[in-house]
């Protein structure tokens, strides 16, 4: 009886509390969960339907005469050059340059046309003997480059496919601050990574510290890594954004992609022309609201952009523009940043007149000027680094100065010839082979020196793809490197 009357005092207490009200606090809880739990399969609804048009790009370089194998030893680079010079010999003959290209660099791409058009980076497929294109769902096809674009970075390679599932390419001017982003591509070979991230930023126009570089980069703090370059970056509509292209060290949350609208825009010439074409006016530029020093001496303006230099025989030469003007308006659409009248002109055909709107000395004008065809040759208008003794060389990573007394005596050397690593970015190319700031260097491919004259003329004939020789001064000690591109 003690038991069945405890057994129906228990019922009834547990009658009476499901029968009390569902405390706040629940309710919260459980919207929460179904909120994050929706979120949770938006993220994979993505993944799963873009991943079908994200191909692996893999691309095979022909071998010179030195194996990969002895290339990466470590041991290759302390070798006397005589020594050095015996076993090239003997790779020379063993590894005759006919071979057939080695697959040695991977990279993503992301499907835009149905008939096997794919987008990608230049820096995934330059120089590439053969290019392998893999799908998610197993096909693979062999590509060919249809077009490339230094300056942007784009290039659109092509397999003989129909009906491929094409990736939708939004608007990227509509992209917002804050706005989910999703990385996929293949890093590290890890194929068909999915990493989840924001929109960092817009409109980044100094990721890379060249001037000729069409530069309007989206940062993301997904995680972007070697590997996923050439491959989207994709809202939560599943519509790409961004190309991804490069990061600022790795692990550091900081990526950026050339936005969709640019990718787009290039890409439609290098399907059609097999080339892009941009017109330039051959000024050197820099936005009024970023130049306090000037702005505080112009009247009759607050915002625009500023003509700091003007390269001679350019098309901006060849009009009535000046330096100091303040640009205010390209055919009557107003530019505030560099960026903006780069994206102006960049798109505007080769010869035909463009009305600038001008701030000259307090007055109001209009300059007409005919922009044209970037030239590949064209060099910085003004290389404010060169300027100031420096030359930076961003395929390597290093900024170097020519020596002088003063230098060696700050940085603790007796050598007076050659050129000082003034500065080494981190995990770069330099920096991995163990090139340290205070370093001199002697010769570039056997080719003395002294000036940064002499300098640029070794690199420009130098291939980082196939290796560069840096003679070194490290700490007293004679030494050498090569300085090779992993590929990506």
């Amino acid at each position: 009886m003690r038991r069945k009357h405890t057994a129906y005092l228990l019922s009834g207490l547990a009658a009476g509390l499901l029968a009390l009200p569902t405390p706040a606090w629940a309710k919260d809880n459980s919207s929460a969960l179904s909120v994050a739990r929706q979120l949770n399969e938006a993220f994979i609804e993505v993944a799963d339907r873009v991943s079908a048009s994200v191909v692996v790009v893999t691309v095979a370089h022909r071998p010179d005469y030195q194996s990969s194998e002895d290339q990466d030893n470590p041991l290759f680079d302390w070798l006397p050059p005589q020594f050095k010079k015996q076993f090239e010999d003997r790779f020379k003959n063993a590894h005759p340059k006919g071979n057939a290209p080695i697959f040695d660099g991977q990279g993503s791409g992301v499907i835009i046309r149905e008939d096997g058009f794919i987008l990608t980076n230049r820096h995934v497929v330059d120089g590439a003997d053969k290019i392998h294109v893999r799908l998610k769902d197993g096909r693979e096809f062999d590509a060919e480059v249809r077009g490339v674009d230094a300056q942007s970075d784009v290039a659109v390679i092509k397999v003989n496919a129909k009906g491929l599932p094409a990736a939708r390419l939004a608007d990227s001017d509509k992209v917002r601050v804050g706005e989910f982003a999703i990385a996929i591509g293949a890093p590290f070979e890890l194929d068909y990574s999915v990493t989840v991230g924001h929109v960092s930023a817009k409109g980044r126009s100094r990721v890379i510290p060249d001037p000729k570089m069409d530069q309007d980069f989206i940062q993301t703090d997904a995680s972007i890594n070697p590997g996923n370059s050439g491959g989207p970056l994709v809202n939560l509509d599943g519509d790409v954004i961004g190309i991804n292209t490069l990061i600022r060290g790795l692990h550091t949350g900081i990526g950026f992609a050339i936005p969709s609208s640019l990718a787009h825009h290039v890409s439609d010439q290098l399907i059609e022309n097999g080339k892009f074409t941009r017109s330039w006016l051959g000024v050197e530029i820099r936005a009024l609201t970023e130049f306090p020093d000037f702005k505080e001496l112009v009247k009759g303006v607050s915002e625009g952009v500023v003509v700091v230099g003007i390269v001679p025989d350019g098309p901006a030469a060849k009009s009535e523009l000046k330096t100091q003007d303040v640009i205010t308006a390209v055919d009557g659409k107003p530019v505030l940043t560099s960026l903006q009248l780069k994206n102006e002109i960049r798109d505007k055909a080769p010869g035909q007149t463009v009305n600038l709107d001008v701030v000259r000395r307090a007055k109001h004008i209009v300059v007409k000027v005919k922009p044209e065809e970037w030239p590949d040759d064209t060099q910085p208008v003004v290389n404010k680094r060169a300027a100031a003794g420096e030359v930076e060389s961003s395929d390597l990573g290093i900024l170097v100065k020519p020596l002088s007394k003063e230098l060696a005596k700050e940085y603790s050397v007796d050598q007076t010839e050659g050129l000082l690593v003034a500065e080494v970015e981190a995990n770069s190319v330099a920096a991995r082979k163990g090139v340290q700031r205070g370093d001199i260097i002697t010769e570039i491919n056997e080719e003395s020196v002294s000036t940064l004259k002499q300098y640029r003329n070794a690199l420009k004939g130098a291939d980082l793809k196939k290796g560069i020789v840096l003679s070194l001064l490290s700490q007293g000690v004679s030494r050498f490197v090569v300085l090779k591109d992993s590929g990506d």
